[in-house]
Parts: C-alpha cells; structure tokens; sequence
C-alpha cells in the first residue's frame, strides 16, 4: 500500500487530489490518502445545496462548501477531522462494501485503546453507539475510492448551526441528510493518545496501519506530487470543487418560499429556482407601492440565487416602488 499526506487544508483543493491521483495515476497497490482541513460543509453528489446548509451562517462564519463525487449527506468539518481515503481497483472491491475498507481503520484505532470502534449500517463508524465517521464512495475508469472522516476534536456546536434550514423554507426533489447522534472520538481513545493534535493523530493511524513505529520506515510508500500532478490538481480545483455551477447549479430544481411580515406589511415570496438560477418569482403580501412587484421578478429572472447577485441586480432598482417603507438591507435579509 502507498500513501500520500495532503498539505493543504482547503477542502476543495483535497478532494481535487483525490480526483487526480485516482483518475491519472496508476498504482500497483491501493492508496492511502489523509487529509485535514478547515472549517467546511461537503455535500453529496445529489443533493441540493441550498437545502443543507444554513447559507446565512455559513456565508456569515466562512464555512466554506463544495460538493463532492461521492454520493451520501452533507458533513461539517474543521481542523479537529481527519479524512482518509483509500484508492483501487474497482474488481478488487465490491461498491458499496464500506466494511472491507475501513475494518482497517477501525482495528487500529482499537489498538489505539478506541475499543468498541464499530462499522455500523449503510456507512458510518460508531464509538460507544454514537457516531464519528461516514464514509461515501465514488467509481469511475476501473478505479474505486471510498474515504471516510474521524471525528477527533470537531466544534460540535457548530453542526446544528451550519447544516439545519428549516423544513418549510425550501422544498426539494433532493436527497435529505440524515442527522445522526455524533461524538468526537478523542475521549475514547487510550490516556496516551488523547492529547494528540490532528496531525499527530494522523501519524500515529499511518504507524498502525502500516504496523511500523517511524514512519522513516515507510519513506519508499510515500508518493511525491510532481509540477505536472500539481497543474492538474489546480485545473480540477478550478473546474470542479471551486466552481459555483458544480457546487450549486447541478442542485435538483426546488422552490423556495420566503416570508415575513414587516412594520409595513408582508412579503410572501414564491421563487422558482433551476441550476442555481431564477427563473420565476411571484410576491404576495398586503405590503403597498406604486409599481407592479411584476416588473420587479422580471429582473430577477436569470440571475443566481445568491445575496451578492440579487444585490446588484437590484443596485439600481428603488424598492420603495414596490414596498413601501421595507429597506432593501431587511428584504435581503429575508431571501437570505
């Protein structure tokens, strides 16, 4: 087996790696790839990004989010996850079989005093019943990789905040995340062990699974990135994790209903939104102005349903024609 640390802690940037050294170089034994990065939202390849995550917090805390290959929920992650991922031959596994990759992870991670470490389910590694890894895999060209996270010392409290939207906001054709009971994996672990940062917790899984005690001993498996791998990692990154089309456009169609009532009236907003984009809105409300809100959605049509684009669509639009007395700042807050 070979393995291979990522440096960077951008999200986008890993899974762009990933893509590349699955789909551009041929290894004669699986491998293993770690990383770690900031605080992020993945969502799955089918769902409907809008739907997972709270966007106005997430906008508000820097949560950045990309949508991955794999299927599977959205997961929150910071510099307390580690993510593993191990990449072969898809006639060497059969898909879907989450056990037969991460049993590895998992016993080595009893032996680091994680005693009741346990795959459970469709795809989820629990300790004592609660659960800090879910795993996902994606298969394409004759090659497989199925990566998963560890929970070590995760901002917990961030969870609830960054992937819940309340139920009758947005509605949907796409997969809906199911929200499991979840724990750090740091206070299972032996005494030993349980002070250990991220990377040395990464370390310390890499001498477990390779059954060494200095990774020196494993140099020759370790891969190096060359500067043609790196310029094709920067094209995925561009065209893939950190393009807006691919983490928000290729969403499901879905309607969005937002509504509140204002000192000088309510505004019932009914938008029709596909790929990303708008393509139909109608206000409703007992609000007052002097122009039809008609002349209103029809420059809204066609932009992308973000606040900074429907802010400068409507930078020379004098809303007070359409609801009187209702700031632009607060109508925005409304959609957002």
């Amino acid at each position: 087996m070979y393995y291979y640390v990522m440096k960077s802690n951008d999200i986008r940037r890993n899974l762009a790696t990933e893509q590349y050294l699955m789909n551009e170089i041929n290894f004669d034994e699986p491998l293993l790839l770690f990383y770690i990065e900031g605080p992020c939202i993945i969502v799955g390849r089918n769902q409907n990004t809008l739907e997972e995550i709270n966007k106005k917090y997430v906008d508000e805390h820097g949560i950045v989010v990309t949508r991955r290959l794999s299927g599977g929920g959205a997961v929150y992650q910071d510099l307390g996850n580690l993510c593993f991922s191990f990449v072969v031959d898809s006639d060497s596994e059969e898909f879907g079989d989450f056990k037969s990759f991460v049993q590895p992870v998992v016993d080595a991670l009893h032996d680091m005093g994680a005693t009741s470490a346990e795959v459970s389910g469709r795809n989820d590694i629990l300790v004592d019943g609660k659960k800090f890894s879910g795993n996902a895999m994606y298969t394409k060209g004759g090659k497989t990789f199925s990566h998963g996270t560890l929970m070590l010392d995760v901002d917990l409290s961030v969870i609830p905040n960054a992937l819940t939207v309340p139920e009758d906001k947005i509605k949907s054709k796409g997969i809906k995340s199911v929200r499991s009971r979840v724990t750090n994996l740091k206070p299972y672990l032996a005494p030993e062990y349980q002070n250990l940062t991220t990377p040395e917790f990464r370390d310390r899984l890499l001498k477990e699974l390779f059954h060494v005690e200095d990774l020196n001993q494993i140099k020759d498996k370790e891969y190096h990135l060359t500067d043609e791998d790196k310029k094709g990692i920067d094209k995925i990154f561009d065209d893939v994790y950190n393009n807006w089309n691919w983490v928000y456009g290729n969403s499901p169609e879905f309607t969005v209903k937002k509504r509140q009532h204002f000192t000088n009236g309510t505004i019932d907003a009914r938008f029709q939104v596909d790929d990303g984009k708008i393509s139909n809105v109608t206000f409703f409300g007992d609000f007052f102005g002097p122009k039809d809100t008609t002349e209103l959605a029809d420059k809204l049509k066609g932009v992308r349903f973000e606040r900074a684009d429907v802010s400068n669509a409507l930078k020379d639009v004098d809303l007070n024609q359409y609801f009187t007395g209702i700031p632009e700042e607060d109508f925005l807050d409304m959609l957002f």
